[in-house]
C-alpha cells in the first residue's frame, strides 16, 4: 500500500466521518482524487466499513474481561466461533496459538454477569475457560498497520 493510501486510512481510523474535502486538505489531494482513492480502498477491502465508537461505561458495561477458551475434547470439530456467535456480550473472538484455542473479549455490567456469561460460554461451546479481568484500558482500537512507517 502506498504511503498516501496509508495516510488516508490513518485519518479515517481517527475520524471515520471526515469529509473528502478535509481528507484532501490533510493530504494535499483534491476532493475528487481523495474520493477515488477511498473508493479504491473500499473496493480492495482495505476499508471494510465505518462505525461509531461508543463508551462501554455509558452503555452500562463497565467490566471488560479477556476469556481464553480451550476445548475439553481436542479431537472435536473446531466450531467454537459458530457456537458462540449468538452471545452478544462477546465483542471479539481471536483464534490463537498456544494452550488455548481462542481468546474472547467481553463486556458486561457486573461480576455476577461475568459469572453467568462464563457458564453460558462453557455450556454452548463445551470448553474450559481462563479469565482475566481488565482493570483499566489506557488505549484500545489502535491500528498500527495504518500509520506511516518510520524507517529511520
Amino acid at each position: 500500500m502506498e504511503d498516501l493510501d496509508r495516510r488516508l486510512v490513518g485519518l479515517l481510523l481517527a475520524d471515520g466521518r471526515m469529509s473528502y474535502t478535509d481528507l484532501g486538505r490533510a493530504t494535499g489531494l483534491s476532493t475528487s482524487a481523495v474520493h477515488q482513492r477511498v473508493r479504491r480502498l473500499e473496493e480492495r477491502g482495505v476499508v471494510t466499513g465505518y462505525t461509531a465508537q461508543v463508551s462501554p461505561d455509558a452503555l452500562g458495561l463497565p467490566l471488560t474481561a479477556l476469556i481464553s477458551v480451550a476445548p475439553f475434547d481436542p479431537s472435536a470439530p473446531d466450531d467454537v466461533p459458530d457456537r458462540l456467535r449468538h452471545i452478544t456480550e462477546i465483542e471479539d473472538c481471536h483464534s490463537v496459538a498456544g494452550v488455548e484455542s481462542y481468546i474472547l473479549k467481553v463486556r458486561v455490567a457486573t461480576p455476577g454477569d461475568l459469572e453467568d456469561l462464563l457458564a453460558r460460554i462453557r455450556s454452548a461451546a463445551n470448553v474450559s475457560t481462563h479469565t482475566t479481568v481488565v482493570l483499566s484500558t489506557p488505549w484500545e482500537g489502535r491500528s498500527a498497520s495504518a500509520a506511516p512507517r518510520d524507517v529511520s
